[in-house]
């Protein structure tokens, strides 16, 4: 008989309940249930009591952040994790944020997202063949995910990435974070990383290899889309669509 998953506060309890997750909604149940990181969840739910006060009518969501997206997409995109007053607020990831309103904008602009706008998980937005989901899954206070709050949290990214694996031809990372927590996921996962692995940069590309069945995902690099990397232009508007235009085109998605 299976052990039983260890209660949701519990530092093992991702590593339990991930791999028994047989769908992509599935996994995403039991990510918001998750209370693993005592220091994340304390932050997430007094930022959702003070509130900033632009939000004072909002009741935040205030749980960990799933993934978003359709379950067989040929497209990952992923990025740190939740912003305290955007997914934290509004329950789904680059949601009423800087971050969002830009990197929502430039999927709509290449035809990949049904609106160029995110306001909460309501809204009706869709992706077409893009997934987006995180290393870190609660918002960390200044945007800081410990070591040991990243390595906690791996399993759900390893999890959502195995049910991806059929249909997913291109990783998108946006930002060194990122880079560096999905290397050692897809290492695990059984994809061949070169050595000496390769180093994060915005348009670096990568090929790696399936070792159990030949199969290839290429990883593409690209700067995260916050507010200051797009204020002091180390990312445009037009730097941020070329990549994503890169990452669907190797993806085989359609653009406008």
């Amino acid at each position: 008989m299976p052990l039983p998953t260890p209660p949701s506060d519990d530092p093992r309890f991702p590593a339990a309940a991930a791999p028994r997750a047989r769908t992509a909604s599935a996994l995403e149940e039991a990510v918001t249930a998750c209370r693993a990181c005592p220091r994340l969840v304390a932050w997430r739910e007094e930022v959702a009591r003070t509130k900033r006060r632009a939000y004072q009518d909002w009741e935040y969501w205030a749980r960990p952040v799933p993934g978003f997206g359709p379950p067989d997409a040929a497209l990952a995109v992923v990025g740190l994790a939740p912003a305290a007053h955007g997914g934290n607020r509004t329950g789904r990831v680059f949601t009423g944020d800087p971050s969002g309103d830009a990197f929502f904008a430039a999927l709509y602009d290449i035809g990949l997202a049904s609106r160029r706008t995110a306001v909460h998980r309501g809204d009706g937005l869709e992706l077409y063949g893009v997934r987006i989901t995180m290393p870190v899954h609660c918002a960390p206070p200044a945007n800081k995910p410990t070591t040991a709050e990243r390595d906690t949290c791996r399993p759900w990214l390893a999890r959502e990435l195995e049910l991806l694996r059929p249909t997913l031809r291109t990783v998108l990372v946006l930002g060194g974070f990122a880079w560096q927590a999905l290397l050692p996921v897809l290492g695990d996962a059984g994809w061949r990383l070169p050595r000496p692995r390769p180093a994060f940069r915005h348009g670096g590309e990568v090929l790696l290899a399936d070792e159990r069945d030949g199969g290839e995902l290429r990883l593409i690099g690209g700067y995260h889309p916050s507010q200051r990397n797009m204020f002091t232009g180390t990312l445009t508007p037009q730097m941020l669509r070329d990549v994503l235009r890169e990452a669907a085109r190797t993806a085989g998605l359609r653009q406008r």
